[in-house]
């Protein structure tokens, strides 16, 4: 549906038009979701360059396709060019929307997820502590933006090797996403996944298995069984099985 709304717009209002660089984004984020990062990329920097054309640097419009094309870059691991584009558009998103705006808090996750890739462990906390904090306070404590901050802060703490608390935040990130989003929901299905690593990572290796195999099973329903987090996550359930013999 997307990419059909994207031709005819073309078609229609011209490869210019701000309905069809929605769709092109539209269709970007699929494509991402899919774990077609090249795809996406192409799409994310012919939007963000429109938009600049025809916006403005600061438009919102524009900073959110800096934003999805540095997300892009996060997920292939490209961090030095996420890290130099999320602290660009989190500093104007900040001068323009304020530290408070949704899309601030975005970038401010983002930017953290490209520090702690790079080791910059101290630096990610940091940034997520404080954006922790806002969205706890502004959106809610079950806030879907407030979950994945918990996550991400998490996260850090698993390449630290801080296991236990790690767990405790996987756990309740978990639990709330089971009963707000869903079982099957792609972000539930994350903190399954990361839970289950860092059961892994203390030893508990059967409760570890249990758990990816749930995680396994959902996925490859929504997912299908190419997508690259399936993957990598089906060669981690292998590897602790032969080990587990």
């Amino acid at each position: 549906m997307a990419i059909k709304s994207m031709q005819v717009r073309g078609e229609v209002l011209g490869q210019k038009h701000q309905e069809t660089l929605r769709s092109m984004a539209m269709v970007g984020l699929v494509y991402n979701l899919k774990g077609l990062w090249k795809e996406a990329e192409k799409l994310f920097v012919q939007v963000m360059e429109t938009r600049k054309r025809v916006l403005g640097e600061e438009h919102p419009d524009t900073l959110a396709s800096m934003g999805n094309l540095a997300s892009t870059y996060i997920d292939q691991g490209r961090w030095k060019e996420a890290k130099e584009l999320e602290v660009q558009v989190m500093e104007t998103r900040k001068r323009v929307l304020g530290e408070e705006h949704p899309s601030t808090l975005t970038s401010m996750a983002n930017l953290a997820s490209a520090y702690r890739n790079q080791g910059w462990w101290k630096e990610a906390e940091e940034l997520q502590t404080r954006e922790l904090k806002i969205c706890s306070r502004v959106l809610g404590e079950e806030h879907p933006d407030t979950l994945t901050s918990i996550s991400n802060l998490a996260l850090t703490y698993m390449k630290q090797g801080r296991w236990k608390e790690a767990e405790e935040l996987e756990v309740q990130v978990m639990e709330t996403r089971k009963r707000v989003l869903g079982e099957e929901h792609p972000d539930t299905l994350a903190s399954m996944n990361n839970l289950a690593f860092t059961l892994k990572s203390q030893g508990r290796s059967e409760e570890a298995i249990l758990l990816m195999k749930i995680c396994l099973q959902l996925g490859k329903q929504i997912f299908g069984t190419h997508h690259p987090n399936i993957k990598s996550s089906l060669k981690a359930l292998n590897e602790w099985q032969i080990e587990n013999i």
